[in-house]
């Protein structure tokens, strides 16, 4: 627990330190020199590997709201990993203490054990232990999709989203050269531009 209390602490204040744009600023009194202003890319590669913590990559692309989504959903898909968990182990343990394999096993399994039959603990136990491995696996799913997002996001940090939908339509007129078996020609048309 406290690697991962290190692990958030040091995760905040990298991206505290990180500035989209840094500027040299000159002085009143000095002669007039062009301003130097050096500019930090956006980089996808900053941001995929922040998101190897979860959420850290979304906070580099200033998608502060997406930041709560990611935790909700390895909060949600750890609760159901760990409940049929929970779950499985009990009737594991019930089936045991049923079959005489451990008798070491808590009140509530025996109280289990008494209800169902054999067949019914060994139906019970493969079905919480098929949800809890189907929950892990949509956990590291999650976490997998959260990486994406941040590495598109930044791979559009950039891109102008512009209201200007056009469309300009022009007449066209070429003249075509000669050709010794049609003669002169002209092509008449119209042009189409669409700005999206």
């Amino acid at each position: 627990m406290k690697r991962l209390g290190l692990l958030l602490i040091l995760s905040i204040l990298a991206l505290t330190g990180l500035k989209a744009q840094d500027t040299l600023i000159l002085k009143q009194d000095a002669p007039v020199e062009p301003v130097v202003v050096k500019t930090r890319q956006h980089s996808p590669k900053t941001a995929t590997l922040l998101a190897l913590i979860p959420s850290a990559g979304q906070a580099y692309n200033r998608k502060y709201w997406k930041m709560p989504i990611v935790y909700a959903g390895f909060g949600v898909t750890t609760y159901f990993a760990i409940t049929n968990g929970n779950d499985y182990h009990l009737y594991r343990d019930a089936y045991d203490y049923k079959m005489g394999v451990n008798t070491n096993v808590s009140q509530q399994a025996q109280e289990e054990a008494a209800k169902y039959t054999e067949d019914n603990l060994i139906t019970l136990r493969d079905y919480y232990r098929s949800n809890m491995e189907l929950s892990w696996i949509l956990t590291a799913a999650w976490y997998i999709v959260q990486i994406i997002d941040a590495n598109v996001d930044a791979h559009f940090f950039y891109y102008d989203i512009n209201d200007d939908l056009t469309l300009h339509i022009e007449p066209q007129f070429n003249r075509v050269e000669y050709d010794p078996t049609l003669g002169y020609g002209n092509n008449i048309g119209l042009s189409l531009k669409l700005n999206f």
